[in-house]
């Protein structure tokens, strides 16, 4: 049977809803739009709703404002059909309704995330368990304590136990044997990195180590070590080495495919910090294009560090990559349109409205409040007496009368230049909500972790 979705808006809504549901042509669905009675959709209640939608709807499903502070749940048992908010912006229906009337599903994933305190020597249990508590809100799966060369550890054994008793696993990534030997009885999971001639440290043990080529380079020593895993009944994780830009990056991608056909069934782990690190990019991107090959190479470990200031987030921008990539390779999708956590400077449609749609809507206001939008031409402000565009902030702000009222001079002040700002990089603005930057920014408005 056909599925029929019933939309809720407003009067100022309405005729533009309906414009971009004709646009979407032949759909898997019918449909049909429903003006509730208020002015602004955003300002429905499940009062009004209650009272003004016929019980006897012929819908399969219902479709509210993004904005509309209504409880869906509430709404499905008292008309027994399923209710849900759609996305905030109109602009983004034909999206939300692209894969089957559905926001796209991202809750799953299939790589594990070691997130390195490189400073781990530095720090005290409690101060690694706070830190490690943020990396695991952020996103990681395993936490990796960071040995430095030459710098004791006397503390090592106490912070895996404090860490693993709080319910996190974790790994050891030193090149000192010792210390590696240490982290592997105390109960690390991993231990990183090992090669054909030293593995033998984690014998004995439960941890799992991180084979690395015995020289730089030396596939053929990865493959060794790993047939020695094997033939021990070892389980283990190969790490090939990604090199930087400049320095073997190149060949290095090209030894972790030759290592996936050779090895078809083998756990591999990439280190994703000689690029986030060590390039001038924003680390949203590069983290795209690795998690893109890792999905198409079946790797299923990544190795974060976030220590220069510009990959402040960037284990939280690896749990969206691999939760984006998961969700296009089981659509076999381009991994475009599952959300935008990863487009941080730029927006996919950073226009909500055109300018024609604007004037209409201005034209219908009949208070002195003003709204503030953009477009392609620019920043429009307007009230029931006046409608101006410009491109900056300083450009508008003199054709507003609050020459006496600071409080709102202010409060335009601020909406204006975050409208300047989101027109100059080509990001959505909305009037009273944040810009929102994505993974780039620790938390978007509600609390709601970004990313995630």
């Amino acid at each position: 049977m056909t599925e029929h979705f019933t939309f809720l808006t407003g009067h100022l809504a309405y005729e533009r809803l309906h414009r971009i549901l004709q646009g979407l042509g032949e759909t898997a669905f019918t449909w049909e739009v429903i003006d509730i009675g208020v002015k602004v959709a955003a300002l429905m209640t499940e009062a009004i709703i209650l009272r003004r939608l016929p019980r006897k709807l012929q819908a399969t499903r219902v479709i509210l404002p993004g904005r509309v502070g209504v409880d869906p749940a509430r709404l499905t048992a008292a008309f027994d059909i399923p209710f849900e908010h759609g996305p905030d912006e109109l602009a983004d229906l034909p999206a939300y309704l692209g894969r089957g009337g559905a926001a796209p599903d991202l809750s799953r994933y299939d790589v594990r995330i070691f997130a390195e305190i490189v400073d781990a020597p530095l720090l005290s249990p409690d101060l690694l368990l706070a830190r490690a508590e943020a990396l695991r809100a952020q996103g990681a799966d395993v936490i990796d304590l960071g040995c430095r060369p030459g710098m004791e550890f006397p503390h090592l054994e106490t912070a895996i136990r404090m860490l693993r008793g709080a319910g996190m696993r974790v790994s050891v990534d030193s090149g000192n044997l010792d210390e590696l030997r240490r982290g592997a009885l105390a109960g690390a999971d991993f231990l990183l990195s090992l090669t054909e001639d030293n593995f033998d440290v984690a014998a004995g043990t439960a941890a799992v180590p991180v084979l690395v080529p015995a020289r730089h380079g030396d596939l053929e020593s990865l493959l060794r070590a790993a047939e020695l895993a094997r033939a021990r009944g070892m389980a283990c994780l190969l790490d090939p080495i990604l090199d930087p830009i400049h320095f073997g990056f190149a060949a290095a991608v090209m030894r972790y495919a030759s290592l996936r056909a050779r090895l078809p069934e083998a756990e591999i782990l990439m280190g994703t910090g000689n690029l986030t690190e060590l390039t001038d990019a924003d680390s949203s991107g590069v983290t795209a294009i690795l998690m893109g090959i890792c999905s198409e190479l079946g790797i299923r470990n990544v190795l974060v560090v976030q220590v220069s200031p510009h990959t402040r987030e960037t284990v939280g921008e690896h749990d969206f990559a691999r939760r984006l990539m998961y969700a296009a390779r089981a659509n076999a999708d381009l991994p475009r349109g599952y959300g935008a956590r990863l487009l941080q400077a730029h927006d996919r449609t950073p226009f909500t409205q055109t300018a024609a749609d604007i004037a209409i809507q201005a034209q219908m206001v009949r208070d002195p409040n003003y709204r503030i939008a953009t477009a392609e031409d620019g920043i429009h402000v307007f009230n029931n007496t006046m409608h101006v565009v410009g491109r900056e902030a300083m450009g508008v702000f003199p054709a507003l009368d609050v020459a006496t009222d600071g409080a709102h001079a202010f409060y335009l002040g601020t909406e204006l230049m975050k409208a300047e700002t989101a027109l100059a990089l080509g990001k959505r603005y909305v009037q009273d909500a944040p810009l929102d930057w994505g993974c780039a920014a620790h938390e978007v408005a509600g609390g709601i972790r970004t990313g995630r």
